[in-house]
């Protein structure tokens, strides 16, 4: 047996890591040349996985930027990323791209699992004839399934072996070949009718989310208005033992997922001469999120006599989440652009984000961030920092992330 996987990120990596560990030679195509010098040379760059861990699968993991070492794979699986263009709207450019790579290696036999999001139909409508044209038909020839990615960079509880993996097939007989081929490193498998209800499935698991974030984010709002603390309110209502589940406020969504997602479902819908209403007013409260936080801290500095101007503002944390380097749709940078805009003198701490090229900015360390700060600004609380010590070495603080909730102290302010 041996698998493809195109896409070594936070979702290829892993699975090609994976199936290497279940005894599976993988083929891992990559064409970052920066990814595929690390994987030579045995060193991670995603935090879920150690150096000796990617050195281990390396004796089976072959990393290339070459579509051609497919051609002899049994398995393909894509894993490449779907953005959004300028106009947020479904950017398959890139998934496109790898399809049609495929087509020209594709042989009888071989089954390709898109593992992309993506809306409704894509497999079927796009996917499908593309590969044809390599000359072989979809479900006889080769067989197509889609399986979407449940990944969650830096947890641990939920893993991909542990966590129930989605498969929707063309036919009958290519969801059993691509459920056969997942239960090699997935303990749970959950097959769905098609390759639409696979696709949809991927969807609501964010939208969900995103609609409960941005709910609790736009009652932030309100209730920084009501003088209501949004933090005691959350916590009171998760003692219902039904009907409630916890959501707290932040300053806007990041990652690969939640923030682009409900934009897939949303333009699909219009295709069909609907607008998703709900779906794209939580997309909207939440991109609102970050103008609402400086808003907060231009407010925070007035009471005490100072204008964002001139002042050096301490930013903790500017991945998206906790524990990762991830930087994509991060609200972080959307705040630090702001703040910037206002003149304010902008120094940031993040362990797992050595540099901002985009400003200039390098992480220093958290002592030298809060020296002279006139606010520590908590964006992303990593592990591993005394958020209420901090407190009484700074001036103010804005907390983002409700993490001093305990701390009473005068100079502490939440969101």
């Amino acid at each position: 047996m041996r698998v493809g996987v195109i896409g070594l990120g936070y979702v290829g990596l892993p699975l090609a890591v994976a199936f290497a560990e279940a005894g599976v030679d993988v083929v891992g195509v990559e064409r970052d040349e920066h990814k595929l010098a690390a994987l030579i040379a045995g060193r991670s760059y995603i935090e879920d996985l150690d150096d000796a861990t990617v050195t281990t699968a390396g004796r089976r993991l072959a990393a290339t930027d070459d579509y051609a070492a497919l051609v002899d794979v049994d398995a393909v699986l894509i894993c490449v990323p779907t953005p959004l263009t300028a106009r947020r709207e479904p950017d398959l450019e890139p998934l496109i791209e790898c399809v049609n790579a495929v087509a020209a290696v594709l042989r009888p036999g071989q089954l390709v699992v898109v593992e992309s999001t993506t809306y409704p139909g894509t497999t079927r409508e796009r996917v499908v004839p593309l590969l044809e044209q390599s000359g072989l038909r979809a479900g006889s020839d080769f067989h197509v399934a889609f399986s979407p990615e449940r990944i969650d960079p830096g947890r641990t509880d939920y893993t991909l072996r542990n966590t129930p993996k989605v498969i929707g097939g063309l036919t009958a007989e290519c969801a059993e070949r691509a459920e056969a081929l997942y239960r090699l490193v997935c303990d749970e498998i959950v097959q769905v009718a098609t390759l639409e209800v696979a696709e949809l499935t991927k969807l609501l698991e964010n939208i969900f989310r995103a609609v409960n974030i941005a709910l609790v984010n736009e009652l932030a709002m309100l209730t920084d208005r009501m003088g209501i603390d949004i933090w005691e309110v959350v916590d009171a209502a998760a003692t219902k033992p039904y009907g409630f589940m916890r959501f707290e406020p932040g300053p806007g969504m990041g990652g690969h997922c939640l923030p682009v997602d409900p934009f897939y479902l949303a333009w699909r819908a219009r295709e069909f001469g609907m607008s998703t209403e709900f779906i794209e007013l939580a997309g909207e409260v939440n991109q609102r999120m970050p103008y609402h936080c400086v808003a907060k801290l231009q407010h925070v500095l007035g009471e005490r006599g100072r204008a964002v101007r001139g002042a050096r503002i301490a930013v903790l944390g500017v991945s998206y989440k906790p524990g990762v380097g991830d930087l994509r749709e991060s609200p972080a940078i959307k705040i630090i652009s702001q703040l910037l805009d206002l003149g304010a003198e902008v120094v940031y701490h993040d362990a797992h984000v050595p540099a901002l090229e985009q400003f200039a900015l390098r992480s220093v360390a958290l002592a030298d961030a809060l020296r002279g700060a006139a606010l520590a600004l908590i964006v992303t609380a990593h592990a591993g920092i005394d958020y209420d010590e901090l407190a009484g070495s700074v001036e103010c603080v804005l907390d983002l992330r409700g993490v001093t909730r305990a701390n009473g102290a005068a100079n502490v302010v939440r969101l």
